[in-house]
């Protein structure tokens, strides 16, 4: 049995790229980089967290214009 192609609603021209990205491609990075930034900045699992405090102070500015 063979399978049906699908065809294009526009022919490609000569030495274009057709490149078309499902809308998670886009949308699952930017949801783990955002997860994963949140959960950096979240000073209450930070307990054993000890560095230079204008590392800290620049972490809780920047986790404070998040949430707001």
């Amino acid at each position: 049995m063979s399978a049906r192609t699908r065809t294009r609603p526009h022919p490609a021209t000569p030495g274009s790229v057709d490149i078309r990205l499902p809308w998670w491609a886009l949308a699952l990075p930017a949801l783990a980089f955002v997860t994963l930034l949140l959960l950096i900045l979240n000073p209450a699992d930070a307990h054993a967290a000890t560095g230079d405090p204008a590392v800290t102070h620049l972490f809780e500015r920047v986790q404070q214009i998040v949430t707001r």
